[in-house]
């Protein structure tokens, strides 16, 4: 016998290690068996579950377990990532925690490495535990780690071809720089955000003393302003780069500026003795309209600058070190800066490595952090009279994701991947539909990055990660090789006869975690070693049977950071798209679309979910929002409904196994549906098969919210609701056979309900499956209902359901009237047809006992004091003039009309409001328009009440 109740408490554990221990999460090693795959989205090895995972990873279970039990071979391959910022900063967090004196560089890079290696034994991983907690049906025995023995030999393979192929290569770029690490770092790990900053306007006074007419005119062409200036005006938020300035750049068209463009100008700061002179260009990156239309352009500070410097040729100076403090190496600043101005006057391709080497930070701020060289900078110009006004204004500044400090640009050298090559086969499998977006409107983000994408750094100033596989000689030279004994080869053909005095030092940066990330869905399957255990009993290896992937489950902000570089490497390493889908899941938001986040502090924690409403209830409420292009509003009263769906689905089962309602293996309404007769069970088998069908095609087209929708509404409303309720009288009467055949069939209903709720719901629904019959095996591992032709009963379905809106229709109207529940009434049917009769008739008990119908009378015109009611083209009508006080419910329904059109005014007061729309958050807006929708249709229904009510 059922409990009273489902625990998920004490029965998730146990269902998922009887799960586990069955084999079921394993492929199938049938041959026939089409395969299915799906590569999890690798964790962080130092991640734990949040709403975003718990989202991702229910999507994928959804269908992994689906096609599991469509009879696929499923493998969803696990694994986590090395994460390298992440890992490198959690354990110098512990070894600063430790109160010693011990740090990364005292210990030295061997020794540190092995203390991540030792912490990631004990303590990372953590997710994949969490991960299961939610059900994930991961094939758990073939757990890859990005830095396992053979991901490391994929990721030196694929450097090593790719170098030998002229598609990576060392170049000093600009990157984005993080001074609190001292590594580059990608986009994805910038956080730009809105602070307070100043806007620094300031005069860069003309060589030589220099005047010009300076014209400013309004839209019209009218002269506005002009002046007699010895300078140009410069606007920046970020003075302390001003040291490194090599040009300044007006817009061809800014007629303001056409008489000094070509001229030279002084930067104003440091020793005016050997202020330096920089041209002043034309280029098309400046603003005629912003700011004084002039900009400075520092190339190795700023990624604007950058591209307008390579295009001009323009020297760029770094000022920084990695530590984000100015530059202190090198000479003095005097025969510092005279370096910079021959190399102005010698003109040509400056060389980058020698304008690296030049130091243009005056002494006095030599040392100084880049903030504190800031105020100096500002400070001594202001004093020199050359500073012509500050604005305080909202800036958008960089910061480090988990440094938590403003990334500076920096020109380095680093190791880049070309990835415009790499691209263009990738970019021609998705506009050859080889792998498609959904929804369709990402694959838009994806070519917008991939056709304007640059040079790909893949290095990193990190002693966790995968240790480029370069090498360099005495004089530089670079040789990269898949270990040090073939580097030291190369270096013997290079040198030939001092092959004996060869002493190569190995590069100390890693590589960017992405990059073995993008190696991802073909590395984990075994590639580059095909062979040896990856291959199944048929001889078929594991990467040749699942290679390309089914779909990827995904985020938005990873399409080109990770999405677009495994569709490069899977093209360039296997000559075949790694996935064939990419579905793109929305984001999880508060319960008023707020982005969570630790400083809002509506951070909903999945697994304080799980605890208290199970695991069941959290997977079907995201499953339920999860609509294609749709962002959900997650709260802890919708996770709370959907627990009380399992409680619905549970009580049910339970009413069933007391009626006795026990399967009959026998019982086969596809194969003989002769055996189903009566109306009421040949509609509920109807009604089951459509729910199969639209499932199963919800699930195939990815749209999970409608398969959710779908399942909820036959099993609470036409299950649960409807079919129990209708059944009673068979299953509690003296009919033997009807009452046989009811117990059957309500059986075999639910026995469909857990196959199609499972892949969404998969603990309460295997439970159910296990104790209310011996089964052949688990639920995880049974055939999907199909749905068939031959369960369709379209003259059953017209009849119950044609029954059941009669009934809802006379419920609605009886408590629109606020008739006493326990009252019955009479119904008179006017002027029904001989069609309608026979329905009537043959519907007579259940209207009576379902709508509280005392009789139910045919008459040619509805009485005095009767609401009347049309359904199916035909009157009704509800004598209730002595069952309600009329004068009473149209007052009380007038009342409530006039508070939801009062309460509809003062929203739109506060929606027609320019300044409570501009400045409210959008959650807040779009609320009040839901409210105004919400009274409008109260409204709407309260005024259809009363105007039946004035009929009488």
């Amino acid at each position: 016998m059922l409990d009273k109740s489902f625990d998920p408490k004490s029965a998730e554990a146990a269902l998922y290690e009887a799960w586990e221990a069955s084999g079921a999460f394993k492929p199938s090693d049938d041959p026939d068996a089409a395969p299915f795959t799906i590569v999890i989205p690798p964790p962080n090895v130092t991640g734990s579950l949040h709403m975003g995972h718990a989202l991702n990873n229910t999507l994928q279970d959804i269908l992994c377990r689906f096609e599991r039990m469509r009879g696929k071979s499923v493998l969803w391959q696990p694994g986590m990532d090395h994460a390298g910022i992440a890992t490198q900063m959690v354990v110098e967090r512990q070894l600063a925690a430790a109160g010693g004196n011990e740090d990364r560089r005292s210990m030295g890079r061997e020794a540190f490495v092995n203390r991540v290696w030792e912490w990631k034994a004990e303590s990372g991983g953590m997710i994949l535990n969490q991960l299961r907690r939610l059900g994930a049906s991961c094939d758990w025995s073939r757990e890859r780690f990005t830095m396992d023995e053979g991901l490391s030999a994929a990721v030196r393979k694929v450097f090593v071809a790719l170098y030998e192929e002229g598609l990576i290569y060392r170049d000093k770029r600009l990157v984005n720089w993080d001074p609190k690490f001292e590594t580059a770092i990608s986009d994805l790990e910038v956080e730009n955000k809105e602070v307070d900053g100043h806007f620094w306007h300031f005069k860069y006074p003309l060589a030589g003393g220099e005047t010009y007419e300076y014209v400013e005119k309004d839209a019209d062409g009218n002269i506005v302003l002009k002046e007699t200036r010895d300078y140009i005006s410069i606007a920046t938020t970020r003075p302390e780069t001003m040291l490194g300035d090599g040009a300044v750049a007006v817009h061809p068209s800014d007629e303001r500026y056409a008489p000094i463009v070509g001229k030279l100008c002084e930067i104003p700061v440091g020793p005016k003795e050997h202020r330096r002179l920089i041209p002043i260009i034309a280029d098309d990156y400046p603003d005629p309209d912003f700011g004084s239309g002039a900009v400075k352009i520092t190339g190795a500070h700023d990624f604007n600058d950058y591209q307008v410097a390579k295009r001009g040729d323009i020297p760029m100076y770094r000022l920084m070190d990695t530590r984000g403090a100015m530059r202190a190496d090198g000479e003095d600043y005097a025969a510092e800066s005279a370096k910079a101005k021959a190399l102005v006057e010698k003109g040509g391709k400056p060389d980058t490595a020698y304008v690296d080497g030049i130091n243009l930070v005056p002494d006095e701020y030599r040392g100084l952090d880049r903030f504190e060289a800031r105020k100096r900078v500002v400070a001594d110009i202001d004093a020199d009279g050359l500073m012509i006004m500050v604005e305080d204004k909202k800036i958008m500044q960089p910061f480090g994701d988990r440094s938590g400090v403003v990334v500076e640009p920096m020109l380095t050298d680093q190791w880049f991947a070309n990835a415009q090559e790499l691209a263009k086969p990738a970019i021609q499998a998705v506009e050859d539909g080889k792998t498609n977006f959904v929804p369709e409107n990402w694959s838009k983000t994806y070519f917008q990055w991939m056709r304007n994408i640059e040079p790909w750094c893949i290095s990193r100033q990190l002693w966790w990660g995968h240790q480029i596989p370069a090498w360099y000689g005495p004089d530089g030279e670079i040789f990269v090789a898949h270990t040090e004994d073939a580097a030291l080869e190369k270096a013997k053909a290079h040198y030939g006869a001092d092959a004996a005095t060869i002493s190569l030092r190995r590069d100390e940066d890693v590589l960017d975690t992405w990059f073995s990330s993008a190696l991802w869905p073909f590395s984990t399957l075994g590639w580059p070693d095909e062979a040896s255990d990856e291959a199944s009993e048929d001889g078929n290896s594991i990467l040749a049977k699942h290679y390309p992937t089914s779909v990827l489950i995904t985020a938005h902000d990873i399409i080109f950071f990770w999405v677009a570089r495994m569709m490069m490497m899977g093209l360039h390493f296997k000559k075949e798209i790694p996935f064939k889908d990419v579905y793109i899941h929305a984001l999880v938001l508060d319960e008023h679309g707020q982005k969570m986040s630790k400083s809002k502090g509506n951070v909903i924690d999945p697994l304080g979910l799980i605890d208290q409403y199970g695991a069941d209830a959290l997977r079907f409420t995201l499953t339920s929002q999860a609509a294609q292009g749709r962002n959900i509003r997650l709260s802890q009263a919708r996770v709370e409904g959907y627990r009380n769906f399992s409680t619905k689905l549970w009580n049910a089962a339970r009413f069933c196994e007391m009626n006795e309602c026990v399967i009959d293996p026998a019982f086969d309404p596809a194969a003989d549906p002769s055996c189903v007769t009566a109306p009421l069970n040949q509609w509920i088998i109807h009604e089951a098969n459509q729910c199969a069908g639209e499932v199963t095609s919800a699930l195939e087209a990815y749209r999970f919210n409608d398969a959710a929708g779908a399942a909820y509404k036959f099993i609470w409303n036409v299950f649960c609701d409807w079919y129990l309720e209708l059944a009673k009288p068979a299953l509690q009467g003296d009919d033997a056979g009807l009452k046989a055949e009811t117990q059957k069939a309500a059986a075999w209903v639910l026995d469909q309900i857990l196959k199609l709720l499972h892949p969404i719901m998969p603990f309460v629904t295997e439970a159910l499956w296990g104790a209310l019959a011996k089964r052949d095996e688990a639920l995880i591992t049974t055939p999907w209902p199909t749905a068939h032709a031959a369960l369709e009963n379209q003259a059953a379905a017209d009849e119950i359901n044609w029954a059941i809106g009669l009934i809802t229709a006379i419920r609605s109207v009886r408590s629109e009237m606020n008739v006493p529940a326990g009252a019955q009434i009479p119904l008179m049917v006017v002027s029904a047809e001989a069609a309608m009769s026979s329905r009537l008739n043959a519907n007579e008990a259940v209207i009576k006992r379902l709508a509280r119908i005392n009789s139910i009378e045919t008459t040619q015109q509805a009485p005095q004091g009767a609401i009347q009611v049309i359904f199916d083209e035909t009157t009704f009508a509800l004598p209730l003039a002595d069952v309600i006080d009329i004068d009473a419910e149209k007052a009380r329904l007038e009342k409530a009309i006039a508070k939801a059109q009062g309460e509809i005014v003062k929203i739109d007061k506060k929606l027609s409001n320019e300044k409570f729309v501009a400045k409210a958050p959008p959650a807040v807006v779009e609320e009040q328009k839901t409210r105004r929708a919400d009274y409008a249709a109260q409204g709407e229904k309260l005024s259809a009440a009363l105007a039946r009510l004035k009929t009488l």
